[in-house]
């Protein structure tokens, strides 16, 4: 989901988080569109570029391509199950070849002077504890240092991609027990993390917190997130500028969406990104309804984005109901 459309929404309202690309076959990376599938908004710094695949030599090229697109940083998939992937031989299927993904990433580093990190999960399928410890202790002897863990297992059979995110439980403390066993390594934790606090309290484990879901659905949750995990100066030395509003949100997004137009955009592609922005707000059913009906016309332009944020004004100055 996380396309460039996507960052550019994310970036207005988290200055400091890395945000990361949608997943990108290597193939696709040499042999395709790279306007359409690498090109990103200056503002969205720092992002990474999230690359699938499992051919060393095509994920060296892939890498060396995102370093001259001005990516901050390159990271291999080794955490999506679904079947389409598994099919191409990457994402969580790769956990069960560690020799290849240490070769994978070997060559990628050799490419590309960019950081190269692993996404992964805590386990395949019945794989044992231990299984994750014999898989990043091979791919860190080829140089990666920085590992993101999805702490649930991957069921590669039987569970379809939603189902992957939510049914196999959690497993903070496995992963907990990773960053103690490997104190060199940077460990970043996803999965199921809702709330800034949860964010703050994993830091007293880990090095990082990833946030995916609840980023998308509630946007507007991204500042809260910030000031949790950097502290109330961003970890920059400089106090944090105040966050923006909704409103001004949807004007910033409004102008981006005009100027994305003139390039042959639809506002479709723009404001799906956006349907969460007001979650639980009054009006936020009207918000999502004049969006979802008005995107999908061909003539739709920035007011429509206008239009739909007064609704949510009007909600939020209506009198409260009282009852008898």
């Amino acid at each position: 989901w996380t396309d460039r459309h996507c960052r550019y929404l994310h970036r207005l309202l988290s200055r400091r988080a890395l945000l990361y690309t949608e997943m990108v076959t290597a193939k696709a990376v040499i042999h395709g569109d790279r306007q359409r599938l690498l090109g990103f908004h200056p503002a969205e710094h720092p992002v990474a570029l999230q690359l699938g695949g499992s051919d060393p030599a095509d994920l060296a090229k892939a890498a060396r391509i995102g370093e001259q697109w001005g990516y901050d940083e390159i990271d291999l998939n080794c955490g999506c199950p679904s079947d389409r992937v598994q099919a191409g031989r990457f994402g969580a299927c790769l956990m069960a070849e560690p020799d290849l993904v240490a070769a994978c990433v070997r060559a990628m580093i050799q490419a590309s002077p960019l950081p190269v990190t692993v996404k992964t999960r805590i386990g395949i399928d019945h794989t044992p504890d231990e299984f994750l410890d014999r898989f990043v202790d091979r791919v860190a002897e080829a140089g990666v240092t920085s590992f993101v863990v999805h702490a649930r297992q991957a069921w590669l059979d039987g569970l379809s991609p939603k189902e992957n995110r939510e049914v196999p439980p959690l497993r903070y403390d496995r992963v907990h027990a990773l960053a103690r066993r490997r104190p060199d390594l940077a460990i970043t934790i996803n999965g199921g993390i809702r709330t800034p606090g949860a964010a703050r309290a994993q830091l007293d484990h880990v090095a990082g917190v990833m946030v995916g879901r609840e980023a998308y659905q509630n946007p507007m949750s991204l500042p809260a997130f910030e000031r949790a995990v950097f502290g109330p100066d961003g970890g920059a030395g400089a106090p944090m500028d105040e966050p923006m509003d909704d409103r001004a949100v949807v004007e910033r997004m409004a102008v981006y969406a005009r100027a994305q137009a003139r390039r042959g955009v639809p506002l479709r592609a723009i404001a799906r990104h956006m349907l969460g922005l007001f979650a639980g707000r009054p009006g936020a059913r009207a918000w999502r309804r004049r969006l979802s009906e008005g995107m999908h016309d061909p003539t739709a332009d920035a007011d429509l984005l206008r239009a739909a944020a007064d609704l949510v004004d009007r909600a939020s100055r209506a009198p409260a109901a009282t009852f008898c």
